[in-house]
């Protein structure tokens, strides 16, 4: 009922209607009440219009008798409060309608210019010229603002939500991959101070008995001279005996007297251990080379730039050992075998002097030139190169190559490996993100960072096998008879894919399992 009567109340002096006019734009207001509204509005030279609609009127309206609406409005002043009792607003809780404090009137207007609401006689008199709307109109405005900022707000906490989740799953991964580091870290540490512990133990047992055998030779030799001087002092008293016989007795005995002769005994002891440690002696040479100087530079380095570099300038740095002395995997071809894995090429990735056939197993470069290719982000624009379609993260995999001509580089990548830019830098190998075996016709290289080492031994091998174990950090390259060529070693951060480059004229064939 509250509802129903609400609709018996003027617009300009939210009280029940008394002697309700309805004027042309269909509106019903107070007859004093709209009557006060246009005459105020003629002072100001404004033509006469509705105050809720804003309708303008070429001339002022006659005002007439809504009979209908003055019926009901006494119905209800007869049954209901009283017109004079303040308006109460339904909702959560019924509040007071606020009153102008100098009129004592109802805020029914809200003045844009002073930004603030106004009664009915304020509206006229001070704020005639401003622009004014109804405070009902107002504050179904501003709650719509209010709505719109309650979304916007909501959408940015959704957002700010996410940013945390992805930070905190990003903080759990970086937590995973630190330590994947310092762990692989610190087990290549302690691998290499074991081996030279080992190493060192065993050439100190060498050396020991390489002493061992020149002192107790050098001794023998001694014990042989100490023999021949106590017959040469046997000699010398028997010939200073004889200066005490006579004259015929000297001369008859001097002739028998005759001097011990003897082999030259050496007496250098110097064991020829130098030239037989050459090898050893290289290795330690290098090494302390790497371990003084590469590797405190290396680190000196990493220290400087932790503490100096801005944490956007900072990327992760990788440890690389090349060309380690690894054992290889036991069992020989049987072990490989286990970790076998089927790989494809992924025509999306070909540079367009690419083709690949044999269900994208076969891939070549081809001498008639450039084919069209659909543009692709993931593709190799200025690069002869390829990825496979399968990555790795974990675990290890195994698969060999058939390369027709000794021009090709094999590795593996990470995603992000540039694939747009001019020159080398696209090339597997020739950065940061990725790792290489160049085949050449004179020579192997290993290659990663831009940075090569050359290989020793034979150049020419029809297959390639390659085993990457990542959470072990290696990537170990096989000949043919599974010759062991060269090994990588690094702390794996991200997903592997297989890559080539291919050289003009040259085919690469992936091995099935």
């Amino acid at each position: 009922m509250d509802s129903q009567n609400s609709y018996l109340n003027c617009a300009i002096c939210l009280e029940r209607f008394r002697y309700p006019v309805t004027i042309p734009c269909g509106h019903t207001f107070c007859k004093d009440c709209i009557s006060t509204h246009w005459d105020t509005s003629s002072k100001s030279n404004k033509s006469p219009h509705c105050p809720f609609c804003n309708q303008e009127f070429a001339s002022r309206p006659v005002l007439k008798r809504n009979v209908s609406l003055s019926v009901l409005a006494e119905s209800a002043n007869s049954t209901g409060p009283s017109c004079r009792e303040p308006l109460l607003r339904s909702g959560d809780g019924a509040r007071t309608l606020l009153l102008c404090d100098r009129h004592k009137k109802p805020l029914v207007y809200y003045c844009r210019q002073d930004k603030m609401p106004v009664c009915c006689e304020c509206g006229i008199t001070e704020c005639a010229n401003h622009d004014k709307v109804m405070l009902e109109a107002e504050k179904e405005s501003q709650e719509l603002l209010l709505e719109r900022k309650s979304k916007e707000v909501e959408k940015r906490l959704e957002d700010t939500q996410k940013s945390i989740n992805d930070l905190v799953e990003n903080i759990s991964h970086a937590k995973v991959t630190l330590e994947q580091t310092s762990s692989w870290m610190r087990a290549k540490f302690s691998s290499l101070i074991k081996i030279l512990t080992e190493k060192q133990e065993a050439t100190e047992l060498f050396i020991d008995q390489q002493k061992e055998e020149a002192i107790t030779e050098a001794q023998t030799r001694l014990a042989c001279l100490q023999h021949r001087s106590q017959i040469l002092q046997v000699s010398q008293a028997q010939i200073a005996a004889l200066h005490d016989l006579s004259d015929a007795d000297l001369i008859r005995e001097s002739t028998r007297v005759e001097v011990p002769r003897f082999s030259d005994v050496p007496t250098e002891v110097s064991p020829n251990l130098l030239d037989r440690l050459n090898g050893v002696t290289d290795v330690l040479t290098r090494v302390s080379k790497l371990v003084c100087e590469d590797l405190e530079r290396a680190v000196c380095t990493t220290v400087l730039q932790d503490n100096d570099g801005s944490p956007q300038d900072k990327r992760p740095v990788l440890a690389v050992v090349p060309s380690p002395a690894t054992p290889c995997l036991p069992g020989g071809k049987e072990s490989l075998s286990a970790y076998r894995c089927s790989l494809t090429f992924d025509p999306r990735t070909a540079n367009e002097h690419l083709s690949l056939s044999h269900e994208n197993r076969r891939a070549e470069h081809l001498t008639s030139g450039p084919r069209p290719v659909p543009a692709h982000e993931a593709r190799f624009d200025h690069t002869w190169q390829v990825l496979c379609f399968q990555g790795f993260k974990k675990g290890q995999h195994y698969w060999e190559l058939e390369v027709s001509k000794p021009w090709a580089y094999l590795g593996v990548t990470y995603e992000t490996i540039p694939r747009k830019e001019k020159g080398k830098r696209c090339m597997v190998g020739m950065n940061e993100l990725s790792w290489s075996l160049q085949l050449d016709e004179h020579q192997l290289s290993a290659w990663h960072n831009g940075r090569r080492e050359t290989l020793v031994g034979h150049s020419h091998h029809s297959r390639i096998g390659m085993l990457l174990d990542y959470e072990a950090g290696t990537l170990t390259y096989y000949g043919d008879g599974q010759t062991r060529l060269h090994a990588f070693h690094c702390a794996f951060t991200q997903e592997l894919f297989p890559a080539c480059w291919i050289g003009e004229g040259v085919s690469i064939t992936l091995c099935s399992p």
